[in-house]
């Protein structure tokens, strides 16, 4: 959909993402972000989907090996760390 408004297609943007995704604010160490982004070039991957790909094989391995991270935690309490 075109808009006459730069504005107007932020603002869509904006609401069709909060009510679509979870945010994470992700802090890395310096020097992490470029090596995250080289990463992500190296297999043609947005740095957003480099970084979810690399969390899901880690969510994958760990529900291969048992773990129940259906409640957030990981240890079955449902209680978070956070």
């Amino acid at each position: 959909m075109a808009y006459k408004k730069k504005e107007d297609a932020i603002s869509y943007n904006n609401k069709f993402i909060s009510a679509a995704y979870d945010r994470i604010n992700l802090t890395v160490p310096k020097g992490q972000k470029e090596r995250i982004r080289a990463g992500a070039a190296v297999t043609g991957e947005s740095t957003n989907a480099f970084i979810n790909r690399l969390i899901n094989a880690e969510l994958d391995r760990l529900r291969a090996v048992g773990h129940d991270l259906d409640n957030g935690t990981g240890d079955g309490s449902g209680f978070s760390d956070m």
